[in-house]
């Protein structure tokens, strides 16, 4: 498969993107010139040859044009009922609560005070000003040049929620929120879910709006939604659009590994380069999903948009505020995927499936009884056509959950249930061995990118990059 036609992150805009652009002029309105009314010189009356002043009357007819008020007093009542609906309708869903003076989004820890015009006012105008100001533009500098991105406010003490891809390999992070900009730095990380944290510097906590938390495992198809986020750098621009399909996988690789999205929400609303890390709201202005790709062959919006479902998101960004390390369900394999060529060279006995490699010592597979060249073709009655297709299915799990594995031995079918581990440790002891010590004992590349196959659990790369196709 070609890179053109596979999903790609929305990268930030660099400031190249804007050199060439034609300079906006305005045009100043030409000034009205002044009437000069010059009045003929009067003569005297006594002067010789005068003409005596003559006395000229001038009527003017007008015409009384009696309007019809009944058409337009019925035109202005159905506006205020159709408006009326709309705020008691959002009421009715909690989104807000109508006090004496304004209307108040509720939720959240700040209060925002939304004035509104119960004639004219749409939904997205609401939802657009209850979530814009917890929405925030992140400008990057790294050694290759400079970034936008977006990113979501979570809380009063500054910290924000974006893209792992946004900040990475930045030197340097300025967040623009309000018409200021601040200074941020890097709470952490995780690349293998393309979630960061970063954290303003030297903020007054009253002028941060922590946006509201929504449920993405209560979304339903062809639901309502709006991104927001700073596209080609145009900070806090909106869209809107549906909910086009759910749980959506796919793999990426990245400059520090391979990124798995799993579960990922679809939409249609527009999602380009610059939205990475922004919100995806529902009708109640709460988050639920952070834009991370899109699937197109320009690289700007084609209408087919991603985004990380917030119960995943925020579960990691906890994680990353908490100074842990964040966990991934772990199998402790190697794997290879098996096609039909592979297959018959190898006279398997399975076509499609993941072929176990190796098998960690200790690991839930090897407690499990799963031994090597079984061949998984199955995870919860769930067909596995590749070693992809089995990593994305492990990352929808959580840490602790049993799963059962249909694996194929010696030609035959049996089930093994597996209770899956967490990769902490394997996370721990890539980094300690990453970073060497003082004699330069440090891993070679081969085996740092063994380390990275078994935090992804998998060994050989054959199969990877197939497994990110979307239906």
């Amino acid at each position: 498969m070609s890179d053109d036609k596979i999903p790609q992150r929305p990268d930030g805009v660099g400031d190249s993107f804007f050199h060439g652009s034609a300079p906006r002029v305005e045009v100043e309105p030409t000034p009205a010139q002044p009437t000069t009314h010059t009045a003929s010189p009067q003569q005297d009356p006594a002067m010789p040859g005068a003409v005596p002043p003559t006395t000229e009357t001038v009527k003017h007819t007008v015409v009384k044009t009696k309007t019809k008020k009944a058409p337009v007093f019925l035109a202005s009542f159905g506006g205020l009922v159709v408006g009326a609906v709309l705020v008691i309708a959002l009421v009715m869903s909690g989104a807000f609560k109508i006090t004496d003076s304004d209307v108040q989004a509720t939720g959240g820890t700040s209060t925002q005070n939304i004035e509104i015009d119960a004639e004219d006012t749409t939904l997205a105008e609401v939802v657009a000003a209850k979530a814009q100001p917890s929405v925030v533009s992140i400008s990057t500098t790294t050694s290759e040049g400079s970034g936008v991105g977006s990113g979501v406010v979570l809380d009063t003490d500054g910290n924000v929620l974006t893209n792992c891809h946004v900040i990475e390999g930045a030197t340097e992070l300025v967040v623009s929120m309000g018409g200021e900009s601040y200074e941020a730095e890097l709470v952490g990380e995780d690349s293998s879910s393309d979630l960061a944290v970063i954290r303003l510097k030297d903020v007054d906590s009253s002028k941060l709006t922590p946006i509201e938390i929504g449920d993405s495992d209560d979304l339903s198809v062809g639901e309502w939604v709006m991104a927001i986020g700073s596209p080609f750098g145009n900070e806090q621009s909106v869209s809107t659009g549906i909910v086009s399909a759910l749980y959506r996988s796919t793999a990426l690789p990245s400059t520090s590994g391979t990124s798995i999205y799993a579960n990922m929400i679809q939409t249609d609303a527009a999602i380009n380069p610059g939205n990475s890390g922004g919100a995806l709201v529902n009708d109640n202005g709460e988050l639920i999903g952070i834009n991370s790709i899109i699937e197109s062959y320009s690289g700007s919006s084609s209408g087919v948009g991603f985004a990380i479902p917030v119960n995943y998101a925020i579960n990691i960004a906890s994680q990353i505020i908490d100074g842990k390390t964040p966990v991934h369900p772990y199998l402790g394999v190697s794997l290879t995927s098996v096609n039909a060529l592979s297959a018959r060279a190898n006279n398997l006995g399975a076509t499609e499936g993941a072929l176990v490699v190796a098998v960690s010592d200790g690991g839930p597979a090897a407690d499990a009884g799963i031994q090597e060249n079984d061949i998984i073709t199955k995870i919860d009655g769930e067909q596995v056509t590749s070693a992809d297709g089995l990593i994305i299915a492990l990352r929808e799990h959580e840490v602790g959950d049993k799963v059962t594995l249909t694996v194929v031995r010696d030609s035959k079918e049996r089930e093994v249930e597996v209770t899956l581990g967490s990769d902490e440790a394997l996370q721990t002891d890539q980094q300690d061995n990453s970073q060497g010590d003082a004699s330069g004992n440090s891993m070679t590349e081969e085996e740092f990118l063994q380390y990275l196959e078994e935090l992804m659990g998998r060994g050989s790369s054959s199969g990877f990059g197939q497994g990110g196709n979307l239906g």
